[in-house]
């Protein structure tokens, strides 16, 4: 993600990185229509992934953590 992340992905961050959310949980929430794809977008930019925790709990990446700090502190 070379320009800065869009409010409405730095509000979905924001809201992995609050407290643990499963993916079920995510898509729900998130996933309202296919014009408003934060969810997969996330996903395919290598915000957030998947953990294998038979929860299946959503988790901000590395480079998701540093896009949200980026967006918080910039």
């Amino acid at each position: 993600m070379s320009e800065p992340a869009s409010l409405i992905m730095q509000q979905f961050l924001a809201w992995v990185a609050e407290r643990p959310r499963t993916r079920e949980q995510a898509v729900e929430a998130w996933h309202s229509c296919p014009h408003i794809s934060v969810w997969e977008d996330a996903i395919v930019e290598g915000l957030v992934r998947t953990e294998n925790d038979g929860r299946r709990t959503i988790a901000l990446t590395s480079h998701g953590r540093a896009v949200l700090e980026k967006c918080v502190i910039g």
